[in-house]
């Protein structure tokens, strides 16, 4: 029996699964020119996005990983230079992360590499298409969400 044969609904989450690190290999050979892995330019990428300042355990819910790998993680970009923790001045107890200017020239350098291998990737698709594709990994989203809340699944684990 061919995969052609077999339903769609059935292909379909083996597919994405494959097709997911087909991307991610692509992308983490174009990053690893910077000296970044996937593990440590997402959460780059992120505080970037969100303004300095974000709480450990917001970034660790935005990148999907629990405290304790975010804290590891936080760690070796700390090491590097690349962010900084400092205590929220509102609650100590709380530790923000922000952007050090070498984190700044990093991330600048992410997403030129990103944007590249990106346009590379979807060249063959149309912004109509694109459009469409986004529209479904939403939907696919507040489904997975749904059901994480449903079966108790923590963010992240």
């Amino acid at each position: 029996m061919s995969d052609q044969t077999i339903s769609p609904r059935v292909r379909f989450g083996l597919a994405l699964v494959v097709l997911a690190r087909q991307w991610r290999r692509v992308i983490d050979n174009r990053l690893s020119e910077l000296g970044l892995s996937d593990a440590s330019w997402t959460p780059l990428v992120h505080l970037a996005g969100a303004g300095d300042g974000v709480p450990q355990t917001e970034l660790a819910r935005r990148i999907g990983l629990d405290g304790s790998s975010l804290v590891r993680l936080l760690d070796t970009l700390s090491e590097r230079g690349l962010i900084e923790r400092r205590v929220d001045p509102r609650d100590r107890r709380l530790r923000l992360i922000h952007l050090t200017e070498a984190g700044h020239a990093a991330t600048a350098d992410i997403r030129e590499k990103l944007s590249s291998a990106e346009f590379e990737l979807l060249s063959d698709f149309s912004d109509e298409d694109l459009s469409q594709l986004l529209e479904a990994f939403s939907r696919l989203g507040n489904r997975i969400s749904a059901m994480e809340t449903r079966e108790g699944i923590a963010d992240g684990k």
